[in-house]
């Protein structure tokens, strides 16, 4: 570790926080329909966008016709996804002349990008077109985040509606997120990109020839608009197989900045516009303060491990002066245009929230140094999760620790003035747990049958073929990522069988991509709905005056509940398995 390394990610921290709150207080007016200068300018926009969509914007609607559209709108964008990249070799823009992708892995591609986990188990600049990234993943980019964010301002109406049941109406919501939040920031920050030299073209890929002499194609395309999106909207999936890692897609050190503050930009904004539209900013003041505590502690073991290296680097001899030196630490797996610091704080991120975006590969990461990001998904995007989904998710471990905390003082627990009872406990205990208990289910049937075996790579073996804690690492945390919408992936894990693998063979079924895909869309939409029916809970009751019993749940007492709450749920949920996994591996001086 160096003073240059901590720097750094104490700058990128300070920047942050000065663009977050004047974010947070424009989206606050965007969703109550506040004065501000781009809603005047694109005021008509969005009136003729509602006369297409033929909906009435001011139809209130309550929490199951919000989430009827929800998913009928997903479920559109899911079926016009698929036809394109199934049709893929007849549209233009294919300069290439790309075929579709197999039917199982278009299915898994589909709802990847649909549920803003933007899983990819293709290489995406030599599996689809142009047209394909751009009117099929980067539209699905946009809509995807936008689900998300409406999702917890209709939790945040609920929490603060003294009367009714109303929690606004989605597609206004929807269609003013779109226009007011995503493209202007998605535009500004590609012309940024392209600045640094992010490429954005649609030409030819070029050949050249490599230092051996052979012939290499070089990638191009539209690369810096489908950049900007993916970042912002905590999406993930890169133009390239190598994703941020990539020259093309992220030049330097700048553009590295930016993109990392475009990761947290909206999820730390939303905390200070929650804490606006509920009237005490203290509120969102408070569940930040769990998040940054949660999300430096990831930070500074990250940096630590792979600064310092694993056993088995040392047992390997690799710990001499030269590999010791200012660099210092675990390089293998990194960037030199970034290093250890900044690599290990992009990830760090990508893992605190839904985007899942690298700039280093998680496969070499130490196995310390790796739990950190499977530490992050296990506690279910609560760390600033995704774009919208990071802040209603923490706000049912808000719920919880209310009502843990009643408990402790023997009180009714309340919520800003509002019971919490029965109904909303369970449905909080659901929300917060369906995903985790999925995780566990899908990773089990994974590594229990044949076909799910066969995903692990080859490197993740013993010299006996046995699969070595590398490979359980891989198959749980390939899970992990899909479930938590967060696409990041220990790379040898993959979606490809080989003929006469397990008991799927000549039929051609790819275990990956069919569970992979289950895992996806239940893991996202179970508790969206499940949100939304505690807002629709919520919005109909009366507020009580605060008294001297009241448990403040804008204190520092009641974030050091919270994070004990965040930690212990994640710990007994998952603890056993990540012994299994990073926590065996980072002890082994054995190299797999």
């Amino acid at each position: 570790m160096t003073v240059q390394g901590w720097f750094q990610i104490v700058f990128y921290v300070v920047v942050l926080f000065a663009l977050a709150p004047l974010l947070g207080n424009y989206m606050a007016k965007v969703y109550t329909d506040g004065s501000f200068l781009l809603g005047r300018v694109l005021g008509p926009v969005e009136r003729f966008t509602y006369r297409v969509l033929r909906v009435n914007p001011n139809n209130d609607q309550n929490w199951k016709q919000y989430a009827r559209s929800l998913i009928i709108f997903s479920f559109a964008g899911w079926v016009a996804l698929y036809v394109i990249l199934r049709t893929q070799s007849v549209h233009p823009l294919n300069p290439q002349g790309f075929k579709a992708a197999p039917w199982d892995v278009t299915l898994n591609t589909t709802s990847s990008f649909l549920t803003n986990t933007n899983w990819q188990y293709y290489g995406g600049e030599t599996t689809l077109s142009y047209f394909s990234q751009m009117f099929g993943l980067a539209v699905q980019n946009f809509l995807s985040a936008g689900v998300g964010i409406v999702t917890v301002i209709a939790l945040i109406r609920g929490i603060t509606r003294r009367s009714g049941n109303g929690l606004g109406n989605f597609y206004k919501d929807l269609v003013r997120t779109l226009l007011y939040v995503l493209l202007p920031i998605a535009f500004i920050a590609a012309l940024v990109l392209v600045s640094q030299g992010v490429i954005d073209n649609f030409s030819h890929y070029l050949t050249t020839s490599g230092f051996d002499g052979n012939s290499a194609s070089l990638a191009l395309g539209p690369v810096a608009s489908q950049e900007s999106i993916k970042i912002l909207g905590t999406n993930g999936g890169g133009f390239f197989n190598a994703n941020s890692a990539m020259p093309f897609e992220n030049p330097t050190g700048f553009s590295n900045l930016v993109q990392m503050l475009m990761i947290l930009l909206i999820p730390v904004g939303l905390t200070f516009t929650y804490g606006k539209m509920v009237g005490r900013r203290r509120q969102g003041y408070a569940i930040l303060a769990a998040m940054m505590v949660l999300f430096a502690g990831g930070v500074a073991v990250a940096y630590a491990a792979e600064a310092h290296g694993s056993p088995a680097q040392h047992a390997a001899g690799l710990h001499t002066a030269a590999y010791k030196g200012s660099t210092g630490g675990n390089l293998e797996g990194k960037e030199q245009r970034f290093g250890i610091a900044n690599s290990a704080l992009y990830n760090t991120l990508s893992t605190d929230t839904s985007c899942g975006c690298v700039n280093a590969s998680l496969e070499s990461y130490t196995g310390i140094g790796g739990l950190v990001p499977f530490s992050n998904l296990s506690v279910s995007e609560v760390i600033f999760g995704g774009v919208g989904t990071g802040l209603y998710s923490m706000l049912l471990f808000v719920i919880i620790s209310v009502f843990i905390g009643g408990l402790m003082v023997g009180r009714t627990p309340e919520f800003l003035g509002k019971k919490i009872e029965a109904r909303e406990i369970k449905l909080a205990a659901l929300g917060s747990l369906f995903t985790p208990l999925f995780v566990l289910l899908a990773s089990s049937v994974a590594v229990a049958d044949p076909s799910g075996r066969a995903s692990i790579s080859a490197n993740a073996l013993t010299a006996a073929g046995k699969h070595a804690p590398q490979g359980f690492s891989e198959s749980l945390y390939a899970y992990l990522s899909q479930a938590n919408n967060n696409g990041s992936a220990f790379a040898g894990y993959t979606g490809f069988i080989q003929p006469n693998a397990g008991n799927i063979g000549s039929h051609g079924v790819r275990f990956a991509d069919i569970a992979g895909s289950l895992t996806m869309i239940f893991a996202r939409y179970a508790p969206i709905i499940l949100v939304l029916a505690i807002a629709g809970t919520l919005a109909g009751k009366k507020v009580a005056p605060a008294g001297l019993g009241t448990m403040r749940t804008d204190n520092a007492t009641f974030v050091v509940l919270l994070i004990g709450v965040i930690i212990l749920v994640g710990a007994l949920t998952f603890f056993p398995a990540l012994l299994l996994g990073p926590i065996v591996q980072g002890l082994t001086p054995h190299l797999y």
